[in-house]
């Protein structure tokens, strides 16, 4: 099972879960932590070979990644703590597996807050995407990992997001990132379909003004999905938690608590 760490809250019933992005791990949530666990019930965890969820004895024999199989670990961490429905709030990969989340339990799922969301991959991501597929297994996984980090966030104000992102990966072994890297042969068909279909379940995207691979694909959809909708932040690249995070605790805690008070009429 995956390693996660809950902070009980005696006068609220609503539930958190927080969901990292791939090289991240649990501690990139640490500017949220505070605020949330206020006014919340707050899950936070690990996903497969990152941070504290080691890799098992089964991973070494079944090596392989799906959106599903990852998506199921969360599943049964959710289901060993007997939550019977929470709020799922994620940051770049971490939104897709929430997303698929909804689609596979989606009785599970109150909402979806969805920062730095990816929905489609445009034509710069792409290329970036076939670039890490020809040399995944020749290149040292961290200069890869460095190049990303500084294409997807560029700006000198993205620096503080683009180290934190690189010295967590740096604690992944070479054959995990490859393993993670190979879900991108999934990510175009399941993006396909997720922005297909609208799911019916509340939306929160937050996004950086300069996220310049994947805003204008959310714009899109929100304007598609009819429960969706987007909170564009100033100044602020991809990974928006860390980049602004007072303006990302007050305006998701914000959206939970209207849901919540809209459930009470």
């Amino acid at each position: 099972m995956l390693n996660y760490y809950i902070y009980p809250n005696s006068i609220s019933n609503e539930w958190v879960t927080f969901v990292h992005g791939a090289g991240g791990s649990s501690s990139i949530w640490y500017k949220q932590l505070r605020d949330f666990k206020k006014e919340f019930n707050v899950l936070i965890l690990d996903l497969r070979g990152h941070g504290n969820s080691k890799p098992t004895l089964k991973d070494t024999f079944n090596p392989k990644y799906t959106f599903d199989s990852i998506t199921h670990d969360i599943v049964e961490v959710i289901e060993h703590l007997n939550i019977r429905k929470s709020h799922f709030i994620g940051i770049s990969l971490g939104t897709i597996l929430i997303r698929n989340l909804a689609e596979k339990r989606p009785e599970l799922v109150k909402s979806m807050i969805m920062g730095g969301a990816i929905i489609k991959l445009n034509f710069r991501s792409q290329i970036l995407m076939k670039i890490g597929n020809i040399f995944k297994s020749v290149v040292p996984y961290m200069l890869l990992y460095q190049l990303f980090a500084f294409i997807i966030m560029p700006k000198k104000n993205h620096k503080n997001s683009r180290l934190l992102f690189v010295n967590e990966a740096k604690k992944l072994y070479q054959k995990e990132f490859i393993r993670w890297f190979k879900l991108t042969a999934e990510i175009n068909p399941l993006l396909r379909f997720f922005r297909a279909k609208d799911i019916k379940i509340p939306t929160f995207y937050i996004m950086g003004a300069e996220d310049h691979l994947f805003l204008t694909s959310i714009k899109n959809i929100v304007s598609q999905h009819v429960t969706s909708t987007l909170f564009v932040v100033d100044n602020c690249g991809h990974v928006v938690n860390v980049e602004q995070p007072e303006t990302f605790n007050f305006q998701t805690i914000r959206f939970i608590n209207s849901l919540a008070k809209k459930s009470e009429l």
